[in-house]
């Protein structure tokens, strides 16, 4: 098999609609697909661990980062930082892994103008009252801040049609299901698999 170049796979959804649970879900049965761990500039939340839910920096670190071009994409959210850096995504692609950036739906449009063949996918609840049912049963946050989450909800979510794909996440293992799919799907397309089994095609038509 010939080493092709990886896919970028981008998957966005508002605070509360379960992106990273069902990102968790797929990858556990896709190995072949790495995470990227973006940095922020927030604290890290109950039971959250530097490098591996995110790394953990100062918003002056942060900036000193960004003024040195160091990130693939950055955006400010809801008043903290967050960055994907541009080691964790390009050397990986080049070596022909496929890399998997859970972000919102700014550093989404800044990672398509930079790369128009990532495939992009954005998660919705299946209703405003799950949407905030989900935001007051993590139990770490504030009042104040569920409030300011679910007013920018809307915002984030009138972004969909910008992705190439949408799911609803209703039902976690028909959603998780349907991620995948996307995933193994795009794989599959006659360009890629030319390229990636072009002995075997070679060796078939002779």
């Amino acid at each position: 098999m010939n080493a092709t170049r990886g896919t970028l796979f981008i998957v966005a959804a508002p605070s509360g609609a379960g992106k990273s649970s069902l990102v968790n879900a797929v990858l556990a049965r896709e190995p072949g697909i790495a995470l990227s761990i973006s940095f922020t500039s927030r604290g890290p939340r109950p039971g959250e661990r530097h490098a591996q839910h995110y790394h953990f920096v100062s918003r002056e670190e942060f900036e000193r980062m960004v003024a040195a071009g160091d990130f693939f994409e950055h955006a400010l959210v809801h008043g903290d930082y967050k960055g994907t850096a541009r080691q964790s995504v390009e050397p990986q692609l080049a070596a022909g892994k496929d890399v998997l950036l859970e972000i919102d739906w700014q550093g989404a449009r800044q990672v398509r103008e930079k790369m128009p063949d990532a495939v992009s996918v954005f998660i919705l609840p299946p209703s405003k009252d799950a949407l905030e049912t989900r935001m007051r049963n993590r139990g770490q946050d504030s009042e104040e801040t569920i409030a300011r989450r679910l007013a920018a909800a809307r915002e984030e979510m009138s972004h969909y049609d910008e992705f190439d794909y949408v799911i609803v996440n209703e039902h976690f293992d028909a959603a998780a299901a349907e991620l995948r799919a996307i995933f193994v799907a795009h794989r599959l397309r006659r360009a890629a698999q030319a390229e990636r089994h072009a002995g075997l095609i070679r060796d078939l038509l002779a």
